[in-house]
């Protein structure tokens, strides 16, 4: 008889607990943080498996002990409360986003493609102070680099493309012959 009462006790036990968690569903402030959560729980438990899941989160949180409230302490430390950002002020991040000016190419400008990038240890800089010697041109003449994984492309003056192209392509730069022509972008 004990362990039917000790059954019985469990059960009430969750019971109880599945009744607040029900109520913390109802009450909860922010149901998009469940949102993502119940998307999680959808993508990695199969679906014939999500009620023993649940039931082992039951179990868990049954076998873990009760939180007490704590005593109040004597003096409560109290933080500075932080100001609530009005609309129309915006967090310095984004002030300084919108404060950078955007690039403005010339009309000659064209984009040149090399078949170099990263993963063949040609970074930026690198390719920046190879562009400046080989041409005879100024860090200003050079309008845009991006240099992606295995590619780059290069912005500047149409002639000093020509050049570029004239100068460096066939040429071995870390390892790999460059080839260099007009962007289709």
């Amino acid at each position: 008889m004990d362990k039917e009462t000790n059954v019985l006790s469990e059960e009430e036990r969750l019971s109880v607990r599945i009744e607040e968690i029900l109520a913390k569903i109802n009450s909860d402030p922010n149901p998009e943080e469940l949102e993502k959560l119940k998307k999680i729980i959808k993508k990695k438990v199969p679906f014939t498996r999500r009620s023993y899941f649940a039931a082992m989160l039951l179990k868990m949180l049954a076998s873990q002990p009760e939180r007490r409230e704590r005593a109040p302490r004597e003096k409560k430390r109290e933080f500075p409360k932080k100001e609530a950002v009005k609309e129309t002020e915006k967090p310095e991040k984004e002030i300084n986003k919108e404060a950078k000016p955007e690039k403005v190419l010339p009309e000659d400008a064209k984009t040149l493609y090399l078949n170099i990038g990263k993963m063949k240890h040609l970074y930026g800089k690198d390719l920046s102070k190879l562009l400046q010697s080989e041409l005879s041109i100024t860090r200003e003449d050079i309008y845009s680099l991006r240099v992606h994984d295995k590619y780059s492309f290069i912005t500047m003056s149409e002639e000093n493309c020509v050049k570029a192209i004239e100068k460096l392509n066939g040429r071995e730069i870390n390892g790999r012959t460059a080839q260099l022509n007009f962007s289709n972008r």
